[in-house]
């Protein structure tokens, strides 16, 4: 007999765990479906393990500057297997919690591999393949969480041994001494900077004319410089079209302007973007629109069969873990009658946890510009500011956009040590559509980095007064 549930949630990464326990804060009975890992991409293989490697990355940095702070160091080097050991580590304590959270939330939590064979107002059904069988449960409200994986284009595919994803790149087989990476996105810069700063020599190759292609232009070209100047090499406007592999190594041929050059590699890291996990759930059938692996939706979540929600990277951009983590809590509280707001993607910050780190919210400059906005631009330097040079991290930039007609704040866009906690004081500020004024008007506590989000903002309407 199936088990009948108000709300089933399929896939358990930071969006559908999240909407399970919402859901079951709010008296629905749930269960969450989960093939692998509870946590998701997140947190076994994205987010969190990457964040920890980075972080290993970060001591070792600065061990290696030691004596610019008055220490000693000798003997400086690192363990790799030790470093990923430690990450794998972080990963596992999360996984467990998440396990704990929906225990003591009474989620049903059930692992195996689900199909939908029917949605829509007469109900909804799941069948979930486990290890013992075919579970058939039912359920007024399913909610579509299963999230996307590395996208791999014909010929740069990953073998795990040379050509490596981010699954790959997390638990390494051997330290790689001559590393390109194919894209300058989030993940691919990520993954430059944590194997550059461990003495690869890293090459990153970026199709759009520019890395970190999604950021504001200005803090684009700052970060670039930054990564030239710790030893990477960047090509832009370029485009790996095959790879021969052979023992040992590695030929790529790369597309600049017109001519293809060959450059050898023992190890290529393929960062070009993701594919929503679609595949096997029925959508077809349920008359699910899906374009290009991802589920159409409306600002709700919803996908137009009724009782039917995606939420998450399945769901498109921003693929953000945040994000899918607020989409979760609004279809559980939609579900249980109450009043949801929808998330807006501009109010979404991303952040970049390479060296030195990126973060932005809101429009970038040009965009406000092709919108149609008037806008008044403030920018203010780490150099300028005495807790960045205090703490050795004179090079980064804070810029901000606002309308010079309302004085709106537009966007928000960081270069830096720690601009991912920073860019928070933002977020907060759009979510309270505040303005030049409210945010001029703010004390900020010294000495903190935070001085700076104070000082971009006068320099945009002339009052700057430490530059």
């Amino acid at each position: 007999m199936a088990q009948s549930f108000d709300v089933i949630v399929i896939g358990a990464g930071p969006g559908g765990y999240v909407a399970a326990i919402r859901a079951a804060q709010l008296g629905l009975k749930t269960c969450v479906v989960e093939r692998e890992h509870l946590g998701g991409i997140c947190l076994n293989w994205g987010c969190i393990p990457t964040k920890a490697m980075l972080r290993s990355a970060e001591v070792f940095h600065l061990m290696e500057r030691a004596k610019e702070f008055g220490l000693s160091a000798d003997k400086i080097g690192y363990d790799l297997d030790a470093v990923v050991k430690r990450s794998r580590g972080v990963a596992k304590q999360l996984t467990s919690g998440v396990g704990h959270l929906l225990k003591k939330n009474k989620v049903t939590v059930i692992m195996g591999e689900a199909t939908i064979p029917a949605a829509g107002k007469s109900g909804g059904k799941v069948s979930v393949k486990t290890d013992k069988g075919t579970e058939e449960l039912t359920a007024r409200n399913i909610v579509l969480a299963t999230g996307a994986r590395a996208r791999e284009l014909p010929g740069l595919e990953a073998d795990g041994d040379m050509v490596w994803t981010y699954k790959h790149a997390l638990q390494p087989r051997h330290m790689p001494k001559k590393l390109l990476v194919i894209g300058s996105g989030a993940i691919g810069i990520e993954f430059a900077s944590f194997y550059n700063t461990l003495g690869a020599e890293t090459t990153v190759v970026e199709v759009m004319d520019r890395i970190l292609p999604v950021e504001d232009a200005e803090i684009s070209a700052f970060a670039k410089k930054q990564f030239v100047k710790q030893g990477m090499t960047i090509k832009e406007k370029a485009m790996v079209k095959k790879l021969d592999r052979a023992k040992g190594k590695v030929t790529a041929h790369i597309e600049i302007g017109g001519k293809v050059e060959q450059h050898e590699f023992d190890t290529v890291i393929s960062a070009v973007g993701i594919v929503g996990n679609t595949e096997g759930l029925g959508l077809e059938a349920l008359g699910v629109k899906v374009d290009r692996t991802h589920v159409v939706t409306d600002e709700y979540c919803r996908t137009g069969v009724d009782g039917l929600y995606a939420i998450g990277d399945i769901a498109g951009a921003p693929w953000l873990a945040h994000k899918a983590s607020h989409e979760g809590v609004m279809v559980a509280e939609l579900i249980a009658g109450q009043h949801a707001h929808p998330v807006k993607p501009e109010s979404i910050a991303g952040c970049t946890y390479c060296q030195p780190q990126v973060a932005s919210v809101g429009l970038t400059e040009a965009r406000a510009k092709e919108q149609g906005y008037e806008v008044k631009v403030g920018r203010f330097p780490f150099i300028g500011n005495g807790k960045a040079i205090a703490l050795g991290e004179a090079e980064g930039m804070i810029k901000t956009v606002f309308d010079a007609r309302t004085g709106e704040l537009l966007g928000a866009h960081m270069v830096g040590a720690e601009v991912t906690e920073l860019i928070q004081g933002y977020v907060v500020g759009k979510q309270l559509e505040t303005t030049e004024e409210d945010l001029m008007q703010t004390v900020f506590p010294h000495p903190t980095l935070s001085e700076m989000m104070h000082e971009s903002v006068l320099d945009a309407y002339g009052r700057v007064i430490h530059m």
